[in-house]
C-alpha cells in the first residue's frame, strides 16, 4: 500500500498514543521543521484524514453540518493498527508471565 510522508506521519503519531487516537490540531506539528510550508495546512491535513478513511486505517470523529463533516479526532482501526505496525517495525507485546521458584 502506497502512503505519503504526511499519511506515514499521521498513521505513526496514532500508533504513538496508547488509546490509539490523536486530536487533528497535533497534525499540524509536521509542518513545523520544513522549510517550505503549503498555503493551507489544515486543507492538505483533512485530505490526507480523508484518503486514509476510506482505506479504511482510521476512524475521524468530529461534528456533522448539512455540507461537511469537521474532523475534529481520529482513531486507528485493527487494519490501521496492523499497517502502521508494519511501516514501523513495532513489535506486538506478548505477555511475560515470570514465577520466581
Amino acid at each position: 500500500m502506497k502512503l505519503s510522508v504526511l499519511q506515514k506521519y499521521i498513521l505513526k503519531e496514532c500508533l504513538a498514543n496508547n488509546n490509539f487516537n490523536v486530536h487533528k490540531s497535533t497534525l499540524k506539528n509536521f509542518y513545523h521543521n520544513k522549510k517550505i510550508k503549503p498555503k493551507n495546512i489544515i486543507h492538505d491535513i483533512t485530505r490526507s484524514i480523508d484518503n486514509l478513511i476510506v482505506k479504511d486505517l482510521i476512524v475521524g470523529f468530529g461534528k456533522k453540518t448539512s455540507r461537511k463533516w469537521y474532523i475534529q479526532k481520529i482513531q486507528l482501526t485493527s487494519k490501521g493498527k496492523k499497517i502502521s505496525r508494519e511501516f514501523f517495525g513495532k513489535q506486538q507485546r506478548l505477555p511475560f508471565h515470570y514465577n520466581k521458584s
